[in-house]
C-alpha cells in the first residue's frame, strides 16, 4: 500500500476502533423474548418463548457464580438459545443474579439444594414435563453434576457438562489459590462478598497479553482491513466485562473444596449432611471439552468419565477456548449442531436405550 494512504487511513481506522470499544454498552444482548416465571431472593428462572416446542422433555440452561447467563443468549443471530428454540426445545435458564452483602451466607448447598432443585421443579411444574435435560457451563457444569449425584431418580434425564473442572490438579487456578499462602478465609470475609470485577481481573491474568492487548490490536487490525464485526464484538465485549460479585461462602468453599483440597472428583463434598458422589450420576452425560481451555482444561475435566456412574456417556473434544467453544464464530456451525443430535433422542417421550 502506499504509504501516504496507509498514513491518511490510520487515523481513521483508531477512531473507528476507539468508536467501537467505547460504545459497547450499547450492544444488545440476551434479546430473545422470555417471561420471568419464578423468583428467589436473587436467583430468576426465564422461560422463552416459542410456538415450535416438539420435544417432551424440556432444556434447563445453567450457568457459572461469575458473568451473566445471557452467554447463553449473546446477540440475535448468534444465540444458543435460538438455537435449540429452532430445534423445537422448550428452552428455561438459571439466572443467579447479583447478590448483595445480605446473601455473604449463600453457600454451595443453597446454590445446588435450593435454588437449582426449586427452579428445576418450577421448569417440570410450567412445562408439564416429568422429565427434564440439564445444560451447565463452567461452575453452572460443576453445580449440576451435584445436583444429578444428590438425586440419581430424580426428574434430571440428561445432562451436558460444558468445560466442567472437576479435578483441578496441575491447573494454574490450583497453583495460585490452592497455595497455603492464599488465604481464601481472610479474603471472603474481608471482601464479604467478592467483586466480580475483581475475579474478572483474575481470570484476565491468566492470558494477560492476550486480554490486555492482542484482542484491541486484533480488532483495530480488522478495522483497517476492514472486516471487522462490531456487532460481534461489542456483543462478547460487553458480556466479559459484566461480572456479577461471587457471595462470599460461596467463593470460599468453592476454593476450598475444588482448588486447595481437591474434593469433588474424590466424593469428599457434603451438601446438607449427603455425601456429592459422582459415581451416584446415572443420567445420560454429554461432556464437552475445549481444547485451548484455560479456566478448566481438558485435564481438569476427563476425569469425570472415569468415576461418573452412568452407562450413556459421551465426551466431545473440541478446539477453542473457555467461552470460545460455545460462544465462538464456529460454535453455531461446528458445536451447536452436535449437542443437538445429541439431545434430540433422549429428548422423547420414551427414555433412550444406549
Amino acid at each position: 500500500m502506499n504509504p501516504l494512504r496507509q498514513l491518511t487511513k490510520f487515523p481513521r481506522a483508531l477512531l473507528e476502533t476507539s468508536n467501537i470499544v467505547l460504545t459497547t454498552e450499547d450492544a444488545v444482548i440476551g434479546a430473545t423474548p422470555k417471561d420471568t416465571v419464578w423468583t428467589h431472593r436473587k436467583t430468576t428462572l426465564y422461560r422463552y418463548r416459542s410456538d415450535q416446542r416438539k420435544h417432551p422433555v424440556p432444556v434447563l440452561l445453567v450457568f457459572a457464580l461469575i458473568n451473566r447467563p445471557m452467554i447463553y443468549d449473546l446477540r440475535p443471530g448468534h444465540s444458543f438459545v435460538e438455537f435449540l428454540l429452532g430445534q423445537g426445545f422448550d428452552v428455561f435458564l438459571v439466572d443467579w443474579g447479583e447478590p448483595g452483602d445480605e446473601d455473604a451466607d449463600m453457600g454451595l448447598e443453597n446454590y445446588v439444594c435450593d435454588e437449582l432443585t426449586w427452579a428445576v421443579r418450577e421448569t417440570l411444574r410450567l412445562s408439564g414435563a416429568k422429565e427434564l435435560s440439564i445444560v451447565g457451563w463452567c461452575i453452572g457444569a460443576a453445580l449440576t453434576a451435584m445436583f444429578a449425584a444428590l438425586n440419581p431418580m430424580g426428574p434430571a434425564r440428561n445432562l451436558v457438562l460444558l468445560t466442567m473442572p472437576v479435578d483441578p490438579t496441575e491447573s494454574l487456578y490450583t497453583t495460585w489459590l490452592g497455595r497455603d499462602s492464599f488465604d481464601v478465609d481472610q479474603v471472603a470475609d474481608y471482601l464479604i462478598n467478592v467483586p466480580g470485577g475483581a475475579v474478572d481481573w483474575a481470570n484476565k491474568l491468566m492470558k494477560p497479553v492476550n486480554n490486555y492487548v492482542t484482542t484491541k490490536r486484533r480488532l483495530f487490525e480488522q478495522v483497517e482491513e476492514g472486516t471487522a464485526n462490531r456487532t460481534a464484538y461489542q456483543a462478547m465485549s460487553k458480556w466479559v466485562g459484566d461480572n456479577p460479585p461471587f457471595a462470599g461462602l460461596a467463593f470460599k468453599q468453592w476454593v476450598t473444596w475444588m482448588y486447595k483440597e481437591n474434593r469433588l472428583v474424590r466424593g469428599r463434598i457434603e451438601l446438607r449432611g449427603k455425601r456429592v458422589d459422582l459415581r451416584n450420576i446415572t443420567q445420560s452425560c454429554l461432556v464437552v471439552t475445549a481444547g485451548s481451555d484455560h479456566i478448566a482444561p481438558r485435564h481438569t475435566t476427563t476425569p469425570f468419565l472415569d468415576v461418573v456412574g452412568s452407562d450413556d456417556v459421551h465426551h466431545m473434544a473440541r478446539p477453542g477456548g473457555h467461552i470460545g467453544l460455545m460462544a465462538g464464530s464456529k460454535a453455531k456451525h461446528e458445536v451447536w449442531p452436535e449437542i443437538g443430535v445429541w439431545l434430540e433422542p433422549r429428548s422423547q417421550a420414551e427414555p433412550y436405550v444406549p
